[in-house]
């Protein structure tokens, strides 16, 4: 019995499409991740590629507005209202130099349960897709923290970007 609560309390159909489409990517990167196991490799790669995928999209959204402030990387990134009700998400803080958010619904997480994957392997998932906000942050000249999880079995994903010293 999984230990992993993420049930949605938004439901509108056009949240659960933008769902639906976020829980694809994760559905290929598991399945991607199965074919690389069965094939002797290690997830290295993933995290490689993900990580300089979220570098592209921090550069995509700093570079433009000349500015390496993390209230542009809210505004262009998690200030639309679909994108909140998607991953249910409270802004908790935003500052230039420190940006806190919190989700409690986690798309991804559900599709990977969705596939069988257990409590166990879920928290490297999560770290895994995780890599694409940590190239953000990188974006940004911040580092990125996650005190808690939901793939790790929290009851939230606490994200907090924070310049660099």
């Amino acid at each position: 019995m999984s230990t992993i609560k993420n049930v949605p309390t938004i439901t509108d159909p056009i949240i659960e499409t933008y769902r639906s489409m976020i829980g694809h990517r994760a559905l290929w990167m598991y399945l991607m991740l199965d074919e690389a196991k069965k094939a002797g490799l290690t997830d290295d790669f993933t995290e490689k590629a993900i990580y300089r995928c979220g570098i592209i999209h921090g550069e995509g959204t700093s570079k433009p507005a000349n500015t390496k402030s993390l209230k542009n990387l809210m505004k262009e990134s998690f200030k639309e209202e679909i994108g909140q009700k998607v991953f249910e998400m409270d802004i908790v803080e935003c500052t230039d130099d420190y940006f806190a958010v919190d989700f409690h619904y986690c798309p991804l997480v559900a599709e990977w349960k969705k596939q069988g994957a257990s409590d166990e392997e879920m928290p490297r998932l999560c770290e895994l897709a995780m890599m694409g906000d940590r190239g953000i942050a990188e974006a940004y000249g911040c580092d990125l923290e996650l005190p808690q999880t939901i793939a790790e079995g929290a009851p939230t994903c606490q994200i907090r970007f924070l310049r660099k010293k």
